[in-house]
């Protein structure tokens, strides 16, 4: 594995080379340092990449050990961590980049890059991004299966709003508004898709009478497995994420 000096301290690197970077990135994480480097790039411009970051390389890592050894509790949204997602507890895995934002991506767990100017605690940082990443999944998934159950049934809603509830998972105005609560993201997918079928089913039966249930079967043939697991576990969805 490469290593760079930086006074004292040698510090190992690996290097990735990636044909659909746009530019040269290193991300940090307390036991790992990563180089992105351009395809094109040769042994220069590498070493010359490196040579212009090394001050920023030790601050980070020095503050990152700093964080680590100043923690009295294991942080909520750190490496490690276990993130809810469509039902499942995904790995966290929190780095520091050199870049100028934040940026969460998903692989088979969470990943999220904190920018270069992120020094305090990112505890905070790191919910946030999640939290905000989430609720734009949350939307698609929503806007997705309410396109095909309306495709298939020729119908659709004035509007549909995801959002934060105070109660219940779903309303239907009288109006056709649906509104969907985004922590259903942390059900299986299976359970929000049950919460916008009931929506969409009131905008053919207002009232929970023998005829809106006969209607929602027609959407959703299966209905009762997510609405079961809605009702067992819907305490458990929310507050998971700092205020």
């Amino acid at each position: 594995m490469p290593t760079i000096q930086i006074g004292r301290a040698e510090i190992a690197y690996e290097l990735r080379r990636s044909a659909t970077a746009a530019e040269r990135r290193i991300t940090v994480t307390p036991d790992h340092v990563e180089v992105t480097a351009l395809t094109t790039d040769g042994d220069d411009d590498i070493e010359g990449f490196l040579n212009r970051k090394r001050q920023w390389l030790f601050n980070t890592m020095r503050d990152m050990e700093r964080i680590a050894a100043s923690r009295h509790a294991v942080p909520r949204f750190a490496t490690g961590s276990k993130i809810p997602y469509r039902g499942r507890n995904m790995p966290l895995t929190v780095r520091r980049s050199d870049s100028d934002r934040a940026a969460v991506t998903y692989r088979n767990g969470f990943l999220v890059d904190l920018p270069h100017w992120s020094r305090d605690d990112p505890d905070r940082l790191v919910a946030s991004e999640l939290k905000q990443w989430l609720k734009q999944r949350a939307r698609r998934d929503v806007l997705d299966t309410a396109a095909a159950i309306g495709k298939r049934h020729q119908f659709e809603p004035r509007s549909i709003r995801v959002t934060d509830l105070a109660q219940g998972w779903g309303s239907c105005g009288p109006e056709g508004n649906i509104l969907v609560n985004w922590q259903l993201i942390f059900a299986p997918r299976k359970v929000l898709d049950y919460v916008v079928a009931h929506e969409m089913a009131h905008l053919r039966h207002r009232s929970h009478g023998p005829e809106f249930w006969s209607f929602l079967r027609r959407i959703m043939p299966s209905y009762e497995a997510p609405k079961g697991w809605l009702e067992t576990h819907q305490h458990s969805l929310s507050d998971k994420f700092l205020r």
